[in-house]
């Protein structure tokens, strides 16, 4: 197991790169021309789709409506160009601050607005890289129809690289998708210029409509025409999204990302037209088998010309850019979840920055998301489309109306045309969204309306919890160091007579000062007869106890541990040694010993010290050590840290200290400060740990520990126990950290736990 884990972490390397310390965040940030495919990507790419997803609600009533795509592509270009302005202005109003409409809502509406915004903004992000890698999918499936069974498989081929790319940092994933977004802009527009030009000419070529879609002969109606507004208005998605990442940009960073927002909707909105325009000029529809920009290509551009190339390079980068669509997603997602992470509405995991300085739990989520958006509708971009703008349009309507009350209640120099732009952008896409809603809500979108409101309660749901740990772990924290005498009863349990049990022995007597108990439970497997030779290893002091067998054995042993007194201020330690042949986490887990320590946890004021060692291990203690050294890991100042640290005095040692490992130096100012409010007696020292990962730097301290023959690190280590799904919402660092000093020399690990429920 450990030489897997080995390989896995090799691979990783390979895949993300090298970890990159977080005085590196500035090198990391994007100037304009990074910063336009990275986040811009979305709203370009929708011109592969957005018209012909207008164009479908047409001609399904009737044929001869396929012209009024164009007015009402003319319609949705000037709202993406309103709300264009509106997040330019909020942009700027809160200057390198990232949080988009979920900042615009919370600073000016309330939570609750905020909230909505979130939501909707979080379900948008995941239909974003469903629906674009789709898309992108059935551009090339396009091409190439012998491709077309594999639809799925190719989507989630596509999500998966997305994935590692933007894993390996936001910088080198512009890097990798910078090319094929400028490609696709500079193929895109050579096509409107040939294609326009022979229209304009006289000579513009008609498409040709492989398995069309089926036609209708109906009268067009009101409402057929505001389900295609709502359709097309699949261009106005990521708009938002270079708001959500305002702090990603270098500064100036308001500036230059008001600047690219500007400039990516100059962009889309020139080819949406130009794509609707040529859709109605060469008659292309929607079909089953070929993609209505793929048709236009062909037209352009048709097979044995001089330019028929072209063809399959906008097929390509259509491709390219549609999967790219989803990497705005990739870039919001993750940040929006650890904006609302911080503010204690989703689980504080979001906020980890992962090895490349990127969000990495959020693309997790993210990815995984999507993919089963994609397995559960096959890939299928008309069924996803319906899913699509309702959270986006959502969010739009509650961001400008915050920036319509920010402007009205700072009445900063122009405020007045800039509430008056947001309170243009407000109206306007809350009509879209009601027309969204109405128009959509049996066709799928009612599956949206429900994910919202659920969403939303489970964000109140979180932060509930996170206020009720905070107070009583708030609340305990003088309580916990009021308690002068502290009691500790030991318990030696005994398996089988070996090294790890000698040094077990030698630590229970160290820390009890000779007085504690020792207990056999006879199950399968255990060694018999360990009574005789358990009194000559003693010399009788103390009696080893055997348990009946009259109970399972686990539960025997528990029973055990309940007859002593624990609670105010009185401790039980359960030492538990263990022998492993070798260094592998899966023969670890299947012992007798693992499942005891697990169940010993959820046991109040029980800490549970694990003595493990590896059989023929010529590092490990032969004897028995004269310099104990307790060290208490210290994350947060609070009742369980510290009844960690008023535990760790109790044992006895000389060289008792507690280590931090700040991130920052904001991180270790706070812990700092945060220590001399509470007296513990204990000196506190901080470590840094530039790249975010407790367990290398608290290895390298305790093996300078154990660099000294004579010395053993014993590692107190407080651990908060969550029961059910509460466990999901901590970063479980303590099991992290006991995994990783299982096998390592001369270190004793204790688990004190403070139970939560």
């Amino acid at each position: 197991m450990s030489s897997a884990l080995a390989v896995l972490g090799g691979a990783k390397r390979r895949l993300v790169g090298r970890p990159r310390a977080s005085s590196e965040l500035e090198d990391t940030l994007l100037p304009k021309t990074l910063a336009l495919p990275i986040f811009s990507s979305d709203p370009i790419s929708s011109v592969a789709y957005a018209t012909e997803a207008a164009l479908a609600v047409l001609v399904a009533v009737s044929l001869s409506a396929r012209h009024d795509v164009l007015p009402i592509s003319a319609a949705v270009s000037a709202l993406l160009l309103i709300v264009a302005f509106s997040y330019s202005q909020g942009i700027k109003a809160y200057e390198n601050t990232s949080g988009g409409s979920y900042v615009f809502a919370r600073e000016n509406l309330g939570v609750f607005p905020a909230l909505v915004a979130g939501a909707a903004l979080l379900t948008d992000y995941i239909l974003t890289v469903a629906v674009s890698v789709a898309a992108g999918v059935f551009a090339i499936t396009s091409a190439a129809p012998s491709l077309g069974s594999h639809r799925v498989l190719l989507s989630l081929g596509c999500i998966l690289v997305l994935t590692l790319g933007n894993l390996r940092g936001v910088r080198e994933s512009g890097l990798m998708f910078a090319f094929p977004t400028y490609a696709f802009l500079a193929v895109m527009y050579a096509m409107l210029a040939v294609g326009v030009g022979k229209c304009t000419l006289g000579t513009c070529p008609t498409a040709t409509v492989p398995h069309p879609l089926p036609t209708g002969a109906g009268a067009l109606g009101l409402f057929v025409l505001l389900k295609a507004f709502a359709s097309g208005s699949a261009a106005l998605t990521g708009v938002e999204s270079i708001s959500n990442g305002v702090t990603a940009f270098r500064h100036p960073q308001s500036q230059n990302a008001s600047r690219t927002l500007l400039l990516m909707a100059g962009s889309a909105v020139t080819l949406f037209l130009g794509v609707s325009y040529l859709a109605v000029r060469m008659h292309a529809l929607p079909s089953s088998s070929a993609s209505v920009l793929s048709q236009i290509a062909r037209a352009t551009f048709p097979a044995g010309s001089t330019g028929s190339t072209m063809y399959y390079l906008i097929q390509a980068f259509t491709l390219a850019i549609l999967v790219l669509a989803a990497n705005t997603s990739y870039q919001g997602f993750p940040r929006l979840a650890a904006l609302l992470a911080r503010d204690g509405f989703l689980p504080r995991q979001f906020v980890n920055l992962g090895d490349r300085l990127a969000y990495s739990n959020g693309i997790i989520v993210l990815t995984a998301a999507a993919a089963g958006l994609v397995l559960a509708f096959r890939a299928n971009v008309n069924s996803l489309i319906h899913l699509y703008v309702i959270g986006v349009f959502t969010a739009f309507t509650l961001a400008q109306a915050g920036m319509v009350r920010y402007w009205l209640r700072t009445r900063r120099p122009g405020w007045r045309w800039s509430a008056a732009l947001n309170a243009v952008g407000a109206a306007s896409t809350l009509v879209v969204a009601v027309i969204v809603i109405a128009t959509k809500f049996l066709s799928g979108a009612w599956m949206v309306m429900i994910a919202i409101p659920v969403m939303i309660a489970c964000f109140y749901a979180v932060r509930r919890h996170y206020r009720a740990v905070a107070r009583r772990l708030r609340a305990k924290a003088h309580a916990v160091l009021a308690r002068r005498d502290v009691e500790n009863t030991v318990v030696l349990y005994v398996e089988r007579l070996d090294d790890a049990t000698r040094e077990a022995l030698w630590y229970a007597r160290t820390i009890s000062k000779g007085s504690f108990v020792a207990v056999h439970v006879p199950f399968p497997g255990s060694d018999s007869g360990i009574g005789p030779r358990f009194f000559e290893l003693t010399g009788g002091e103390p009696r080893l106890e055997v348990v009946s067998k009259e109970n399972e054995p686990l539960e025997a042993m528990l029973e055990y541990v309940w007859r002593f007194p624990h609670g105010d201020g009185s401790f039980v330690t359960v030492v538990i040694p263990e022998l492993f042949r070798a260094p592998s986490l899966l023969s670890a887990v299947r012992g007798t010993a693992f499942r005891l320590k697990l169940r010993l946890l959820r046991e109040p004021d029980v800490a549970v010290a694990d003595i493990p060692r590896l059989a023929g291990d010529s590092d490990a203690q032969t004897v028995e050590p004269s310099r104990p050294v307790c060290v208490v890991p210290v994350a947060d100042v609070h009742a369980a840290s510290l009844r960690a640290v008023v535990y760790a005095r109790s044992l006895g040692f000389r060289e008792t200290k507690a280590v931090s490992f700040a991130f920052d130096e904001d991180d270790a100012r706070r812990v700092e400060r945060d220590w001399l409010r509470f007296p513990t007696g204990v000196p506190l020292e901080v470590v840094e740990a530039p790249f975010r990962d407790v367990g290398q730097p608290l290895l390298t301290y305790l093996r300078g520990i154990t660099a000294d023959p004579e010395a053993v690190a014993v590692v107190v280590m407080p651990e908060l126990v969550a029961r059910g799904t509460d466990r999901l919402l901590h970063n479980q660092r303590a099991l992290y950290l006991k995994r990783l000093l299982l096998f390592e020399p001369r270190v004793i690990l204790t688990s004190v736990p403070f139970q939560l429920t």
